[in-house]
């Protein structure tokens, strides 16, 4: 089988979904299910708060114990299982209930998809992951157009059933054919011990730290762009639109990444990264206009896809094949969802306060993550000169 045609397709329908859930959910809880912005806050932060705990214990554990295809399609089961509880829930009690549900089991989908993509790579039958990770951030601007249109005819009742229907597909998907290393159960690993081991790898620590910062910094964005877009009067039909010029940037960075920054240094991608979330952040905090934020949104393709990219680059050069899932539940559990939990709150404080302070309190993460993407540069630059000279001897 075309193994770079089917990890692009499972990225497409997974993305398709996600593109749903991530800009428009906190959303929905308000306009539909009648939450206020601080109550939607806290639903969705203690579900960043399970998140963490499916991806850094739950997710690593299953693993170990079953085969890729198995544990995409259980999450995937799960998670359809969870959306349907959302239609009898209407309480504040209720809906943090099912949240709390639905994020033990769907964001584990994200690093399960990536684990099986550094899988794929490592066993030499995935040429390019930003190839094939490029199709992801297309499904989630294809979900947000079509989205756009019915939630423009229908109201934001559509986002709901957008949800449903996309993860149907994704299940359906799912129980097709795999590649043949994905159906293989895992060999036995020692777990006991094995994220402490992770940062005996040469600069672990330092890179997690960076992405965690570059990752929290999109809290706000995430869950009060929908609704900050509406507070500076964005026409409903085109809101869509400018959420998804993001995704656009982030489409057009994974389908170059891997042809024209094979040659950045890990420490070089983080560093622009870095400096191109907080050029993100004092933008749209300087210029609350709706063309301002439409620039700013091309930033994307650093603040996240370019962060994003170079964990992956460092994941599968240092990080031996049988911690990849591991590693995956660390980043997942500590930069896409712990963090982000917290920073989600603070960016709700600062909302209530004046909209445009959520997003300029962000830059409390990404300066910081710029001084210490240039130290590990630094740091980079002087092991490959020390390596070079080893050759030399």
């Amino acid at each position: 089988m075309n193994t770079q045609s089917w990890m692009g397709r499972q990225f497409f329908s997974f993305f398709m979904t996600w593109g749903v859930f991530l800009p428009y959910w906190t959303g929905w809880l308000i306009h539909i299910k009648g939450m206020t912005v601080s109550q939607a806050s806290l639903i969705m932060s203690l579900g960043l708060a399970v998140r963490g705990l499916s991806t850094l214990f739950a997710f690593p554990y299953l693993s170990g114990k079953f085969s890729s295809k198995i544990l995409l399609n259980g999450m995937g089961i799960g998670t359809l299982i969870a959306i349907l509880c959302y239609i009898p829930a209407n309480s504040f009690t209720t809906l943090l209930v099912v949240t709390l549900f639905l994020h033990f089991f769907y964001p584990a989908l994200m690093p399960a998809l990536d684990s099986a993509a550094g899988i794929l790579v490592q066993s030499k039958q995935l040429r390019d992951y930003g190839k094939s990770r490029s199709w992801g951030s297309i499904g989630f601007v294809v979900s947000g157009m079509i989205l756009t249109f019915f939630t423009g005819t229908f109201g934001d009742d559509a986002i709901f059933w957008a949800l449903l229907l996309g993860m149907i597909v994704f299940l359906c998907l799912g129980f097709m054919n795999t590649p043949d290393v994905l159906s293989e159960k895992p060999k036995s690993v020692q777990t006991k011990g094995a994220i402490k081991k992770l940062f005996s790898i040469q600069h672990f620590g330092l890179v997690l730290v960076i992405v965690i910062l570059l990752q929290a910094a999109h809290a706000s964005y995430y869950n009060y762009g929908y609704i900050y877009l509406q507070e500076i009067q964005a026409p409903k039909y085109l809101i869509g639109l400018i959420i998804n010029i993001a995704v656009i940037a982030e489409i057009l960075f994974f389908f170059i990444a891997d042809r024209t920054f094979r040659k950045f240094s890990i420490g070089s991608l983080l560093a622009l990264a870095a400096l191109g979330s907080t050029a993100r952040w004092i933008l749209v905090f300087a210029f609350p206009h709706v063309i301002m934020f439409t620039v700013a949104q091309t930033l994307h393709a650093f603040s996240f896809a370019m962060a994003h990219y170079a964990f992956m680059k460092y994941l599968i050069k240092y990080v031996p094949h049988e911690q990849v899932p591991i590693t995956q539940g660390v980043y997942s559990a500590l930069a896409l969802s712990w963090s982000t939990a917290l920073f989600t709150i603070f960016g709700g404080y600062l909302y209530e306060m004046e909209p445009r302070y959520a997003f300029i309190g962000m830059v409390v993460c990404t300066i910081p993550a710029a001084l210490l993407a240039f130290v590990y540069r630094r740091l980079e630059g002087k092991n490959k000169g020390a390596e070079t000279r080893q050759l030399v001897i």
